[in-house]
């Protein structure tokens, strides 16, 4: 089969397309699936480059949870799987083979659904979905009907994504009512809690550039805020909520923003119904953050550190995401064989970007990536240029 194989550490000189690739082979409780369609994570250029340190700054890792890394070269990556049952393993229903379905992500160390404290996940710690075919567990394969929602879409709301979002939420413990901010407010984990938020009644303020925010106002957010000048920060978060506190952030950037979100909840404490609940699950703006501890425990700011979610919540977004409740934001497609284009493009992105990319196969793309492709000419010429780079 043809894959796109990540041979270590490094830029996107590090991923080989390769179409010699085994076609792997489903055990007992799996199922092969015949990928239409994977979206792309921030988690996949950062396992990529050794972007996961959990003990010094310039160590390059990736990270750990048993003991030992898990990610082994050459790996295929890619998360958030959408595709077509193609055959069975021993165990499983055959009426199953044609079935169409979007990947739980995770590669759950145990069988409990309520907690998840060694994540890991397909695409890092076992081969994902950068390729035309995967095995995966039948029981985490689940079945999307919807005939109104095409593969490419659906893979958008993959649970790389999603159930991060979601899980920041529920460890924050947010509740219908409260005021929530959302930072790095346009990608795919941004959009999707601005979407969950309104589901579950809570009132999204999201962080983004001015030029997004009429689409992020149409995803459900009560306001706009950009990070500007920052100074004033908190003042126009505090200038959007009409003085009240926000409730919990949602902190997908780190660095020196961190305090500033921090500020928005701990002014008139008065004010308040609960404590401030900070979820980070990003570090998009840098991993270091300077914090007072004094002002941390004196305002009893409650800190969550979120990676991954749990069986519960997958099992919760999927039903949102039959129900029509959860809505795909795809800002567009590349072919599988494109992946450094797409990962160049990524990393570059400019003003207009919302939502998530989304990988296809070359042999499904007609049928599921085409109607979606990125339409500038710059775009498509640095697609084909990536496309011959990565055949040789």
């Amino acid at each position: 089969m043809s894959a796109m194989l990540l041979t270590g550490h490094g830029d996107v000189d590090m991923l080989h397309y390769r179409q010699d690739v085994p076609t792997p082979q489903p055990g007992a409780g799996q199922v092969l699936v015949r990928v239409t369609a994977t979206a792309k994570n921030n988690t996949d250029r950062k396992a990529r480059e050794g972007l996961y340190p959990t003990k010094g700054k310039e160590e390059v890792t990736s990270f750990a949870m048993g003991g030992a890394p898990t990610l082994s070269f050459p790996r295929i990556q890619g998360a958030d799987v959408v595709g077509h049952i193609a055959a069975v393993g021993e165990g499983v229903d055959a009426q199953r083979v044609g079935e169409r379905g979007l990947l739980d992500f995770n590669l759950y160390p145990d069988d409990r659904r309520d907690i998840n404290l060694m994540p890991d996940y397909y695409g890092h710690g076992a081969d994902g979905g950068f390729a035309e075919y995967i095995v995966v567990p039948a029981d985490q394969f689940h079945h999307i009907a919807n005939p109104e929602l095409p593969d490419a879409p659906l893979a958008a709301m993959g649970m790389c994504s999603y159930q991060t979002a979601y899980h920041m939420m529920t460890a924050a413990n947010v509740r219908a009512g409260e005021r929530v901010l959302v930072s790095g407010a346009s990608g795919g984990v941004g959009t999707a809690l601005i979407q969950l938020c309104r589901i579950i009644g809570a009132i999204p303020y999201a962080v983004s550039q001015p030029s997004k925010a009429d689409a992020l106002r149409g995803l459900g957010a009560q306001a706009v805020i950009d990070r500007g000048d920052l100074p004033t920060f908190v003042e126009r978060v505090l200038h959007a909520t009409e003085g009240r506190p926000i409730d919990a952030v949602m902190d997908l950037v780190g660095g020196d923003m961190t305090d500033l979100f921090i500020d928005t909840m701990i002014g008139d404490m008065s004010q308040r119904a609960t404590y401030p609940r900070l979820a980070i699950a990003g570090a998009s703006g840098g991993n270091l953050s300077e914090i007072m501890w004094t002002r941390i425990y004196l305002y009893q700011v409650q800190i969550v550190g979120v990676s991954h979610g749990t069986r519960e919540e997958a099992e919760q977004l999927i039903a949102w995401i039959r129900s029509g409740e959860l809505k795909p934001v795809l800002h567009g497609t590349f072919k599988l064989s494109q992946l450094h284009a797409a990962e160049r493009y990524f990393v570059n992105r400019g003003s207009d970007y919302l939502g998530k990319i989304v990988i296809v196969p070359d042999a499904q793309w007609e049928a599921h990536g085409e109607p979606f492709a990125l339409q500038s000419a710059d775009l498509q010429s640095a697609a084909l240029q990536s496309e011959r780079e990565a055949r040789q």
